[in-house]
């Protein structure tokens, strides 16, 4: 009996000791990935072969579709939006945004600045006995609560949107 008891609590002890990061978000199906498929648009054939456009190498084709085009139109946009640079009705923003300086490499910054953050943080992580989740947990001081920021806007009188009932 003694021995069965051992062996369980060594199966656990050992079970706990994986260490999967804070998040492991892999799927766990063994199938295909369906976001690796996309759609195109019908093939059409053109009214004259003579006056077809040079071909492009490279760029993409006239059945490719634009999901970030399709988005933004979806969402009220305009896909020209998308071409590149900043449209002219968006200069004022961008420039009130940008008034106190934009550093050109903030995104890897924060990604070093939270990469060491998770490790701080993730360093007992790894003992655990059962599965658990941890990121809600490491993120927890950092994370905002709707009700209470959105009850301190009403308060302070600003118009705020209303929000899903809390579960």
């Amino acid at each position: 009996m003694r021995i069965v008891a051992a062996l369980v609590l060594i199966s656990l002890a050992l079970a706990g000791c994986a260490n999967d990061g804070l998040r492991d978000i892999r799927g766990s199906a063994m199938g295909p990935d369906e976001f690796l498929v996309q759609p195109v648009k019908p093939l059409a054939e053109p009214a004259n072969y003579t006056d077809l456009p040079p071909p492009t190498p490279g760029q993409a084709n006239l059945t490719d579709r634009s999901a970030i085009s399709e988005g933004i139109v979806a969402f009220g946009g305009r896909p020209e939006a998308t071409a590149g640079g900043i449209p002219a009705s968006d200069g004022a923003l961008v420039q009130q945004a940008s008034r106190f300086g934009v550093a050109p490499s903030i995104r890897q910054e924060l990604a070093e600045e939270d990469a060491a953050f998770r490790k701080r943080r993730g360093r007992f992580t790894q003992f655990k006995i059962v599965s658990t989740d941890r990121y809600n947990q490491v993120y927890r001081r950092q994370s905002l609560d709707a009700e209470t920021e959105a009850a301190r806007w009403r308060r302070a009188g600003a118009r705020t949107p209303s929000a899903p009932p809390a579960e």
